[in-house]
């Protein structure tokens, strides 16, 4: 091993990534912050002050903008307009715990669905990634996503588009890419993705990913392709569907699978099921 190289390359990238690349602890501990804000049930401080915290947040954003190259003056306006989205990100974010809530007969408060559960957190930190988007800001929006994907195990990239009234039951190993659209009452199950046809670099700005009419639900396992496919409202699609194509308004899609019963009285021998 060459150790005067191999530092050589490490301070070569610690400079390239400078001013292009918030600190991801950084960038963690804004997150937090913000989440903190809008449902205080999740600071760790005995007594909170709203009105400080809005305070150390905007000085932070400020301060991160400012290390990624935004001059001051552009850093303070997009500092502004990212705290003005707060109250909208709040009211959403209620709609979308109701959502959760009416849809699950197994939570029994609103405050348990914000509290404990993963799609709901993963949801929150889409809603304040996405406004971070919107205002173009690099990276940051996308370590926030990453979090949440690192915590939840859902992955939705800052840019997908999602209307109010958002459930996303039970969550893990959900997949929304960049240019998805939903609609509004929208319920998605584990393991759905969102994606697009081709992964090249060259579809990089053009549309890649399916839209979502309002009131569809996408069950377990089921995968939605491509930017030209559009699912009507109103639709449904049962587990494990693979889809490449546009359904309209208030269509039922399946995926047909048989189950085939063995049924053996032996003593030794239990039933065996067979799912095709």
């Amino acid at each position: 091993m060459n150790k005067e190289n191999f530092f050589k390359q490490i301070g070569q990238f610690k400079k390239s990534a400078a001013g292009k690349v918030p600190r991801v602890k950084t960038s963690e501990y804004l997150l937090r912050d913000i989440i903190a804000l809008l449902f205080p049930i999740f600071s760790r401080k005995e007594e909170f002050s709203p009105e400080k915290e809005l305070e150390k947040i905007e000085k932070r954003t400020h301060e991160i903008l400012q290390n990624i190259s935004f001059s001051n003056e552009d850093a303070e306006n997009i500092s502004e307009k990212f705290i003005n989205t707060f109250e909208k990100i709040y009211h959403i974010l209620i709609n979308d715990a109701q959502a959760i809530f009416e849809g699950d007969p197994a939570a029994e408060t609103i405050e348990e669905v914000i509290v404990a559960y993963p799609g709901f957190y993963a949801i929150l930190i889409h809603r304040i990634a996405h406004e971070l988007y919107l205002l173009q800001v690099p990276v940051l929006p996308r370590l926030f996503s990453e979090y949440a994907h690192k915590k939840t195990g859902i992955d939705i990239h800052p840019g997908a588009r999602i209307g109010e009234y958002f459930c996303i039951d039970h969550g893990t190993g959900i997949v929304i890419g960049e240019t998805t659209e939903i609609g509004d009452h929208v319920k998605i199950y584990q393991g759905v993705t969102l994606g697009a046809l081709s992964v090249s670099k060259e579809k990089a700005g053009t549309k890649r990913h399916p839209d979502i009419g309002h009131h569809v639900t996408i069950y377990s396992g089921s995968t939605i392709l491509g930017g030209k496919t559009h699912i009507g409202h109103h639709s449904v699609i049962g587990g494990n569907v693979w889809l490449t194509q546009s359904v309209d308004p208030h269509t039922v899609v399946l995926n047909k699978s048989e189950v085939y019963l063995k049924n053996n009285q032996s003593a030794s021998e239990e039933m065996l099921h067979y799912i095709i």
